[in-house]
């Protein structure tokens, strides 16, 4: 069983490691997201016990404000 190859020299990061998901603080249980336009429009519902959601595109993670309205 063959392995991929890892680089963990040069000035990138070594391959396999991703930084970590953009996260955005809102006050709506209800979003979109474009990822910046690199990626259809999707509009997400987050869950009110949980608090957040993440885009299954682009990893992005709305967080719902403390206090926020929850509807």
């Amino acid at each position: 069983m063959s392995e991929k190859p890892v680089d963990l020299e040069g000035p990138k990061q070594p391959t396999g490691a991703y930084d970590e998901p953009e996260t955005e603080l809102v006050e709506t249980t209800r979003v979109s997201c474009d990822g910046g336009m690199t990626h259809p429009r999707v509009w997400l519902q987050i869950p009110e016990e949980r608090g957040w959601v993440e885009c299954g595109y682009c990893d992005k993670r709305f967080v719902l404000k403390d206090g926020a309205d929850a509807h």
